[in-house]
């Protein structure tokens, strides 16, 4: 016999009877109601199952079988089939979870999401009536059909949810969502309504606009809309403007030299001819002012430019025309600059609400030792980084971070990486942490963090805020966002708790945590759904005890509300007194005068302050403003003389540093960074990071310092008298600003449609090849590398696509030791949308949508019909039910294993129901069979003797007994008794092996 024939034995063994075609029986049953039900179950799309071809498994219930029909189960005929039965089911669920079973649902509703463009391509009187048209289909829609609601421009959001109720209010729908204006994304818009379908139902989209697409890929959209079986409607919004006027381009000469004259350009554009004034600014100064007269299509126009003095200087154009005579306004501006190197100046920044005495003597020093210097408050601070090309440094002096907004720290930040500008920030009470710079772009920057060491134990705060619902456009993704802004700016130490209404109940997002796990608690708050709270009182009490149970040395609470609350008890603002909290109140958009008496209220008795903004966007600073409440323990008003640890290159020179009487308590990051002053060892606390008072690191291409005291008479009064103070300041800035140098590459840019060009010049002695690079940063923070190809000699070009409106820096620099310090600086300004250059609707596009889904086009006299009764079909969907036949197959595993396994006595278990022998008869049962084992015994002792057994005598043996054994039972019902035993015979001289084979030959004779 070969391995394949062995093996093939071993998996089917051959039966121990002869099998008939009844044995096929149970299989062939199982295997019909198995495969009549699944295909039942498919048929009638009650049952889905992802993977048919695990079905092709069943064919191992086969070997189940005839593992079962051969003999080997081991068990009676009943017990025997009701196992196969068993083991054959759980074989049939076993393919069934692998075959991925889904349960389906059959839906005859329908949702419709309208999805409405309400980018500035669309009048205000088209959009009006878009959204009238909604609420006319809708009102009339289906009562189990949904409604649901995106508008989009540049970008998309949901104005409402797929839902059987519309929010409606006089005929019309009230819009909170914020959206980008300048620009049409129709991909965006319909991919978001694809979204927000519900899958259990039918699905369709109604998109209104005018098919003006300025960005995103329509393509893709369209495909990935037909595979899922979603029709798009479109009503299209018509448009046709005849009179417009726009400028295209202010033009600028490439290179230019100080006290020369150049002469500029303008590009103005008209779809018909007129005239109109076109105004010059330099600087936002007006320089220029003349009526001109234009033709239909281009105009130029030239204006002369003189620089009078080094810098960087930004024109714009702008053409006004009698009304009626242009549509859009907003593309009649243009805007260019140009940079003059000359000698580099100090910029010196300071707090609108400060103390000059803060920057007078660093500015008095600064002059003293030759340095240019210009001194601005952060309100004024550019907003532009290329307006910050004329400065090699830049200094914060105890300037708050809420002085400024994000966009001028986000230019600061550009000027020092790209444009390799220095940055110092000086110490003081507004400044570091206690400023609200923590997680900003400026700490980044700098070579210390406001994260504090845990081996620096300092007085903790805890800051509880309490979100109410922002009656405003977009109002709780402004609570969201500036709540998040304020955790920032804590200490990881200090802890921070958010508490809403929602869902009818006040709850907290997260209870006090320490600051430090802020990217834990960013994610619950952006989750938060905060509603609109009846009273305050509830969470008010919730934050008190919070705050009750925390150890931290101050507490402190933010509401944000619009007064509509039911003020809290009079007890309960005295708790917060007696527990020294202060509560601070954010009124924002409140109903009446009584709310905002109310939050004044709450506000003064507890020691907090009361805001009442006119504009969202002052939220941020607000908050920025009150977490700086609990940061006031950073500062050290201990009189220290600073250590030297570092390069003596900002001391040259200078011995014996006078004592400095406080700071701000941060940590020094590590490499590049590198300490220069320090607290001394025996000031600092026992197992304490030792506190820096002077860093530098480098940052980009620029250098950045942190002096952690200041240089005015508050701490450093004693610095201002000592005579080596202006060399100090003049040492310290000298390091950290940028090195002037001339360089002979030269950049001009220019704009191509929605390309941006880069041309880079050498005007080297040496006419050699240069691998050059570019680095380009632009809106939302983007920036991209580009490589520069040589075009002809001495001339390197590169393109790249623009990605919206807004300023682009550009830094180009050469590859090369000799050359790797060599850079050119140059920008792109896209003044305006290119959705403000579309002066009719596209209708094609809008055409492509329909056909390329199966919609139809709707117009303004359609009705709900068209929309929801028009192509209806039933919509099935599925889920995974793969749990439900799990639970069952857990079910019936223990019970195939108690049916092979374990053995029931019948006859005790009537005897347990009250249905069996009483107790004596079974007492006189156990009698019997001991007697019958006594006598069994006697007759195999009789077997070991020589003398052979007579065949009757082993056939009575072999033959069980019927009850009561076959004696003679005694009188009174006693136990039956036995036969006696056979008296042995003589002993038989033959051996064991042959006393076997005569019993062997006898059997056999015996057989009938």
């Amino acid at each position: 016999m070969n391995l394949a024939q062995r093996i093939l034995k071993s998996l089917f063994p051959p039966p121990k009877q002869r099998l008939a075609w009844v044995d096929a029986l149970p299989l062939a049953v199982f295997l019909f109601l198995y495969i009549g039900l699944c295909v039942y179950l498919e048929l009638t799309h009650i049952v889905l199952f992802a993977r048919p071809a695990a079905f092709g498994l069943m064919v191992f219930t086969v070997w189940i079988w005839w593992m079962h029909v051969a003999g080997y189960a081991g068990l009676g005929y009943a017990r025997s089939l009701v196992a196969l039965e068993l083991r054959l089911i759980l074989a049939g669920l076993f393919v069934v979870l692998l075959a991925e079973p889904r349960s389906v649902r059959t839906s005859d509703n329908l949702s419709v999401i309208y999805a409405v463009d309400v980018s500035d391509s669309i009048s205000e009187g088209s959009t009006t009536k878009a959204f009238e048209f909604l609420a006319k289909t809708a009102q009339k829609k289906p009562q189990n059909d949904q409604v649901g609601l995106v508008i989009f421009g540049k970008n998309a959001a949901v104005e409402f949810k797929a839902d059987k109720r519309v929010p409606l209010e006089d005929n019309t729908v009230p819009i909170f969502s914020l959206i980008d204006k300048e620009a049409t994304n129709i991909a965006q818009g319909l991919a978001l309504s694809a979204a927000m379908l519900p899958e259990d139902n039918q699905g369709r989209i109604v998109l209104i606009s005018d098919g003006m697409q300025t960005e995103g890929d329509l393509s893709k959209i369209i495909g990935d809309l037909k595979s899922r079986g979603i029709s798009v409607d479109v009503l299209p919004i018509q448009f046709s403007i005849n009179d417009e006027v726009w400028l295209e381009r202010l033009e600028l000469p490439q290179f230019v030299k100080l006290g020369e004259s150049y002469e500029a350009g303008i590009v103005l554009s008209s779809l018909s001819a007129g005239e109109g004034k076109l105004i010059i600014e330099e600087n936002g100064e007006k320089i220029a002012e003349e009526t001109v007269k234009f033709q239909s299509g281009k105009n130029r126009y030239t204006f002369p430019v003189q620089l009078r003095t080094a810098g960087y200087y930004e024109y714009s154009a702008r053409i006004e025309v009698p009304r009626g005579k242009d549509s859009i306004d907003k593309n009649n501006r243009v805007v260019n600059s140009l940079f003059l190197e000359g000698e580099g100046k100090v910029l010196l920044v300071t707090d609108p609400a400060g103390d000059d005495r803060d920057w007078k003597p660093i500015a008095q020093a600064l002059k003293e030792t030759k340095h240019a210097v210009e001194v601005r408050n952060a309100y004024d601070f550019p907003r532009d980084s290329s307006s910050l090309l004329p400065y090699d440094c830049i200094a914060f002096v105890n300037a708050p971070a809420d002085a400024f907004d994000q966009i001028q720290l986000n230019a600061m930040r550009d000027a020092v990486f790209n444009f390799g500008c220095g940055f110092l920030m000086v110490g003081g009470a507004n400044s570091f942490g206690p400023g609200g710079y923590h997680r900003t772009v400026v700490e980044e920057a700098l070579p210390v963090t406001m994260d504090i060491s845990q081996k620096k134990v300092l007085p903790k705060g805890a800051l509880v805020i309490i979100l109410h619902t922002c009656e405003f456009a977009e109002g709780n993704t402004w609570a969201k966002r500036i709540t998040k802004q304020a955790v920032k700016v804590l200490g990881a130490q200090d802890e921070v708790g958010v508490i809403c209404f929602e869902g009818g109940q006040e709850k907290w997002v997260f209870e006090l945590t320490p600051a430090a796990e802020y990217d834990k608690m960013a994610v619950k708050i952006q989750a938060a759904e905060p509603g609109d709270m009846p009273s305050f009182t509830g969470t008010m009490k919730k934050g008190l005890e919070g705050l009750k149970k925390s150890d931290a040395a101050t507490k402190h609470m933010i509401i944000i509300s619009d007064g509509d609350p039911a003020p809290p008890p009079p007890a309960m603002i005295q708790e917060y007194i007696d527990n020294k909290i202060s509560v601070s109140t954010v009124a924002i958009y409140p109903h009446g005068g009584n709310e905002i008496g109310l939050m004044r209220r709450v506000s003064e008795a507890t020691g907090g302050r009361y805001y009442f903004p006119a504009d969202a966007n002052e939220l941020p600073s607000i908050f920025i403003k009150e977490s700086k409440t609990l940061k006031r323990s950073m500062i050290q008003n201990k009189t220290i003389t600073p250590d030297v640890v570092g390069e003596p290159g900002v001391l040259k020179g200078i011995e014996g540093l006078p004592p400095l009487s406080g700071y701000v308590i941060t940590t020094a990051k590590g490499r590049p960074a590198e300490t220069i002053l320090q607290v001394p060892p025996d000031q600092t606390e026992e197992d304490g990071d030792i506190d820096p008072i002077l860093a530098i690191t480098r940052y980009g291409l620029g250098k950045t310092a942190a002096f952690t005291s200041d240089l005015s008479p508050n701490w450093g009064g004693e610095w201002i008298s000592w005579d080596k103070y202006s060399v100090f300041v003049h040492q310290l800035f000298t390091e950290i600003s940028r090195v002037q140098k001339t360089g002979k590459l030269r950049m001009w840019t220019y704009t191509s449609g929605n390309d941006g060009v880069v041309v880079v010049e050498d005007f080297s002695e040496n006419d050699s090849f240069l691998e050059v690079e570019a680095r380009i940063t632009g809106p939302h923070d983007r920036s991209e590398r580009l490589p520069l190809k040589q075009v002809a000699p001495r001339r390197y070009q590169a393109t790249v696509p623009l990605w919206g409106k807004g300023r682009y820096h550009i830094v180009a620099s050469a590859a090369g030791e000799e050359r790797k310090d060599e850079r050119a600086f140059g920008g792109i300004i896209i003044p305006y949308s290119p959705e403000y250059l579309r002066f009719r609707s596209n209708p094609l596009i809008l055409r492509d949508i329909e056909k390329g889904t199966g919609g139809i086009e709707l117009d303004a006299d359609s009705t709900s019909d068209d929309i929801f009764n028009t192509n209806r079909q039933p919509k099935r969907s599925s889920k995974p039910i793969f749990e439900w036949f799990l639970v069952l197959l857990a079910c019936l595993v223990p019970l195939d294993v108690a049916i092979r396994r374990v053995q029931l006595d019948w006859g005790m278990i009537k005897t347990w129901l009250g249905f069996g022998m009483k107790t004596a008869a079974s007492t006189a049962t156990m009698g019997a069979l001991l007697e019958r084992k006594q006598a069994v015994g006697n007759q195999i002792e009789s077997r070991r003797g020589d003398t052979p057994l007579p065949t009757e005598t082993l056939r009575k043996l072999a033959k069980p007994q019927a009850k009561g054994g076959g004696s003679t039972s005694r009188p009174g019902g006693g136990p039956n008794v036995p036969p006696p035993a056979q008296k042995p015979k003589a002993e038989d001289p033959s051996t064991t092996t042959e006393r076997l084979l005569q019993l062997k030959r006898k059997r056999q004779q015996d057989s009938p």
